[in-house]
């Protein structure tokens, strides 16, 4: 049976890299991987999943209208595949959520799916809300605070530098935006808009 996995964590635990290399182990042994990238997310230019020691691979672009077992059918009618891996699947919608879900169950491929689990004011992103509730593994990455304790949370920081409490869900963005704390940090930087 073919299952779905939702690696999780903060920011910076590496998770594209992991990505990356599970599609390489694939492929190292002559099968074939579909990876999926938000479009969205155009920090590195469209179609590519990038890490951040250098690492990258092309990939399917995917919208929020987008049928990703859909999509995973047509691929199939060209070659086999033996894996759909989904970088950034804290933007998955539900819908797509679910499609993942049946791109297990009903084509019986394996999907590895890899997002953050919250935002930076610690609510969780649809797509991840999905997969914690459906995906038959879960498995948390691990990031390090500045503290030395295991980060799980976001900041988002302003123009300034200072954590930013309040904004859209969803603003594209790297080290230069973003920092992983622990629970203690996150809610230390946000005690006034916490109250």
């Amino acid at each position: 049976m073919a299952k779905v996995y939702f690696y999780y964590s903060a920011m910076n635990a590496g998770k594209s890299t992991v990505l990356l290399q599970s599609s390489y182990n694939y492929q190292e042994r002559g099968m074939n991987t579909l990876v999926f990238a938000p479009a969205l997310d155009t920090r590195f230019g469209p179609g590519k999943v990038t890490s951040r020691i250098g690492l990258s691979a092309p990939a399917r672009v995917f919208a929020p209208a987008d049928d990703l077992l859909a999509i995973t059918r047509e691929a199939l009618e060209k070659q086999p595949l033996a894996c759909v891996l989904v970088d950034e699947a804290q933007f998955l919608t539900k819908a797509q959520a679910l499609q993942v879900t049946d791109i297990a169950d009903t084509l019986r491929i394996p999907v590895l799916c890899y997002g953050l689990r919250t935002d930076f004011q610690g609510n969780l992103f649809e797509g991840s809300q999905w997969l914690l509730a459906w995906a038959d593994t879960l498995v948390e990455l691990k990031t390090v605070c500045h503290c030395g304790r295991k980060a799980t949370m976001v900041l988002r920081l302003d123009a300034s530098g200072k954590p930013a409490t309040q904004g859209a869900q969803i603003e594209i963005g790297g080290n230069d935006r973003y920092v992983s704390v622990c629970r203690r940090h996150f809610k230390e930087s946000q005690a006034a808009w916490l109250l």
